[in-house]
């Protein structure tokens, strides 16, 4: 799910409705080819390859040493080949012992050799076995460990964010929603892309791979319980019935939809979508800004960028600002929320802030003291 991908011709493309259909259906028998699959946040520390490579290494010191004991007291032992042993003999018998093959061809004769075998090689024989059981144990029970995660994952996941699609939009969504205080174990991202939704996992969030248009693969993303839903596929036929499919699972959820075409917005609103954003006429309407004002347009981009300079946020009304005029507040507030409706600064209704109101003001980011 990509949105830098170029748009069908509006002569080609199918009306939406058709398109639906058929790309319902080709996504399907995508879907069944490729499954689902959830990814887990990378967790952090030493990487696989690197536990691996530090668990050969740690073998391989253990068998140096088992050698350099056997060789610095080579004539306590003997080869029933030539009955002396070298360096080569020496390395040979400390393989076969900490592998526990032991042939018996050369064997500790004296009393010294046989007391450093019992106090000595086989604590190492021991840590030998310890390190590679170890190893394959933890090879083994990957898998295990990755199904109890997701396990436990679902139990405690509720009122989290699902955002359909990590393309351009979805990157830029979710990074928007860390900015404004989500955590990253609150995102799900759902996308058909192996590619995009591993990712996602690299990120830090918990991803689901699969075709976001099927019921079961939004149920993997625990959409029933999810508390906002953002839909942010490439294509608009897509969106609605990411959105239909969302809405028809949950009923309390805020849906957000993005749309390319402004004639696809009443569609999407009618699947379930609480707020739809166009894309390309918000970024039409962009460009005829920069052209007529480039500083308006550095100052809405400013203010569209969380933490670049001056945030447009929503927030409660603080006690100290309850009774004051908008004007009167230390943030510049443009717009306030009240019992659903949007008032912005100028309505003549708004002589005062009152409790339970919401203001939507320009503020500068606040900085916290580390």
């Amino acid at each position: 799910m990509r949105d830098d991908e170029p748009q069908p011709s509006r002569t080609r493309r199918l009306p939406l409705l058709r398109s639906l259909w058929y790309g319902s259906r080709r996504e399907a028998r995508e879907d069944q080819e490729a499954g689902h699959f959830i990814t887990m946040p990378a967790r952090t520390g030493v990487p696989p390859l690197q536990q691996v490579l530090r668990r050969l290494a740690m073998a391989l010191l253990v068998l140096a040493l088992t050698t350099l004991i056997v060789y610095v007291d080579h004539g306590g032992y003997k080869d029933s080949s030539d009955d002396s042993v070298d360096f080569i003999d020496a390395m040979y018998y400390a393989t076969v012992t900490l592998s526990t093959t032991g042939y018996g061809d050369i064997t500790p004769v004296s009393d010294a050799a046989r007391l450093t075998n019992v106090f000595v090689i086989t604590p190492l024989r021991v840590l030998f076995l310890i390190i590679l059981v170890g190893t394959t144990l933890e090879v083994l029970t990957e898998r295990t460990r990755q199904q109890v995660r997701i396990h436990r994952w679902r139990g405690r996941t509720r009122d989290h964010v699902v955002v359909v699609g990590y393309g351009t939009k979805g990157r830029h969504a979710v990074e928007t929603l860390i900015g404004q205080g989500i955590a990253k174990d609150r995102i799900v991202v759902v996308d058909a892309q192996h590619k995009a939704a591993h990712a996602a996992g690299d990120d830090g969030m918990v991803s689901v791979t699969g075709d976001a248009t099927r019921s079961e693969t939004l149920l993997k993303a625990e959409v029933q319980s999810a508390s906002r839903v953002i839909v942010a596929p490439q294509r608009d036929d897509t969106a609605a019935l990411v959105t239909l499919t969302a809405r028809q699972l949950n009923r309390r959820a805020t849906i957000v939809a993005a749309a390319r075409e402004d004639e696809n917005v009443p569609l999407l609103k009618q699947s379930g979508a609480d707020t739809v954003v166009t894309s390309s006429s918000s970024a039409g309407r962009l460009l005829g800004v920069s052209m007529v004002s480039p500083a308006v347009a550095r100052t809405l981009e400013d203010l569209m960028t969380l933490g670049s300079g001056l945030d447009l946020i929503e927030r409660p009304v603080a006690d100290e600002e309850v009774g004051l005029t908008p004007r009167a507040c230390a943030d510049l507030v443009v717009a306030v929320v009240r019992s659903q409706q949007v008032l912005d600064y100028a309505d003549p209704r708004l002589t005062e802030l009152r409790r339970g109101d919401r203001v939507i003001t320009v503020s500068r980011p606040r900085v916290t003291a580390e």
